[in-house]
Formats: C-alpha cells, sequence, structure tokens
C-alpha cells in the first residue's frame, strides 16, 4: 500500500530522484529527476500550469516551434502548442474555438505515432484531467512497451489563471472551471489533498506519479533519461 502524502510528516527527498509509485515532491528541495531510456513522460496540469513552460526549460522546446523538437538530449517533445501553430498557417482566420478540435485530434494523433515508432524518450504536454486522454496515452505507451510516468503540476487555481494572462492564452471561465473540478478530483483519489485517503494499487496506471508544485519544479535543474 502506498503510504499517505505527507510531506512534513516525511522525510526530504534526496537530490536527485528517480520516481517509482506515487512521489509527493511539492515543497522539497530536488536537484533531478532521473527516468528510464524510453520512458513517456507526460506533463500535466490545468490550463496555466506550466507545463509548455517546463518543456521548454528542460528540453528547449520553444513555444514557436510548428513540430515535434527532438532536445539534445535525445527526447522527442510533443507539445499541442506546436501543433497549434502549425494548423493556424491554414485556420488562423477562423475563431480558434472552431478549430480547437482540430489541434487535440492531430496533437493525439502525434503522441499514438511517436509512441509507436520514435526511439528514445518522449516528453507530452497533456491536461490529464480527462480521463479518456490518460486511457489512451497509457495504451499507447504499453503498446510500444514503455514505461509511463506522470508529472503532476500542481498549482492553485488563481496561479493557474495568471499563468494564462501571461502567456496571452486565456482558456473559457467555464472550461477552466471544469479543468479545475477533475483536477481536484484525481488529487483526491491520489491522496494528495487533506483528509483524503492514500491510493491503492499503481496510481494512474502509470511506473510512476510525481506530485509537485511550481517552486519545487522551478528549481529542478534538468531532467535525465537515464535509469534502469
Amino acid at each position: 500500500m502506498t503510504p499517505p502524502l505527507d510531506s512534513a510528516a516525511s522525510p526530504a527527498p534526496p537530490r536527485t530522484v528517480a520516481p517509482v509509485d506515487l512521489v509527493d515532491l511539492r515543497a522539497s528541495e530536488v536537484a533531478e529527476l532521473h527516468y528510464p531510456a524510453a520512458s513517456v513522460l507526460v506533463f500535466a496540469g490545468v490550463p496555466g500550469a506550466g507545463k509548455s513552460t517546463a518543456l521548454h526549460r528542460f528540453f528547449a522546446a520553444g513555444p514557436e516551434a510548428e513540430q515535434p523538437v527532438r532536445s539534445a538530449s535525445g527526447a522527442l517533445v510533443l507539445d499541442s502548442h506546436h501543433t497549434r501553430n502549425r494548423l493556424r498557417h491554414r485556420l488562423g482566420a477562423v475563431p480558434y474555438a472552431l478549430w480547437r478540435p482540430l489541434v487535440h485530434l492531430a496533437h493525439y494523433r502525434a503522441i499514438r505515432d511517436a509512441l509507436r515508432g520514435t526511439e528514445g524518450p518522449v516528453a507530452v504536454h497533456d491536461c490529464a484531467t480527462f480521463g479518456w486522454s490518460r486511457r489512451l496515452i497509457t495504451r499507447w505507451a504499453a503498446a510500444g512497451r514503455r514505461e509511463l510516468h506522470l508529472v503532476l503540476i500542481d498549482v492553485p487555481a488563481p496561479q493557474a489563471r495568471h499563468g494564462q494572462v501571461t502567456r496571452g492564452r486565456r482558456v473559457n471561465g467555464l472550461a477552466f472551471t471544469a479543468h479545475c473540478r477533475r483536477w481536484e478530483r484525481m488529487m483526491r483519489e491520489l491522496g494528495a489533498r487533506p483528509g483524503t485517503p492514500a491510493p491503492t494499487g499503481a496510481p494512474l496506471a502509470s511506473g510512476s506519479v510525481v506530485i509537485i508544485d511550481r517552486p519545487t519544479l522551478s528549481a529542478v535543474s534538468r531532467i535525465v533519461f537515464d535509469a534502469a
């Protein structure tokens, strides 16, 4: 059984962490995260949590890219914003709300294709607030014989909203509220909220789940794909 997520009562994690099962790194000091060489590493969080910022910082996948980015470390980075940039050339004159579904479809198709035929690790941008998206990525990772690992960027809703304003991509209020509700439900299921029981079994059917806040993630110097 996975112990309760109580960072105040648990000893501080080591400076270099190779996550296994469920790890709460909020309010921790971590220098590096290490994962197996062929991992699927999903950066998840509500809109504005900092997923694209993390992909840019760790893998040099800039927001202006229009195709999947191969980092210097060999990781293939799949960010839905890159898909949006690419489709904007043909659909930019149409209100984004009308072609947003095409962006999501193209993004998930790229994830599926990468997990089937790409060598080396894959880093993915996904909110993870939809059960169907988590199930799809889990299925594709298993089909490609890859370990799935999640980095859940847990930030308060007002902070995420500020992140949207800063990047100039404000999400519809109703949609954002729905994302936040689903996120909170997932956090409760993981035992990551006060008064909730610890989960049993493998969380979210993945090799590891890291729950991390933005200050801790900002202090991580690099992500390495070398763990056995």
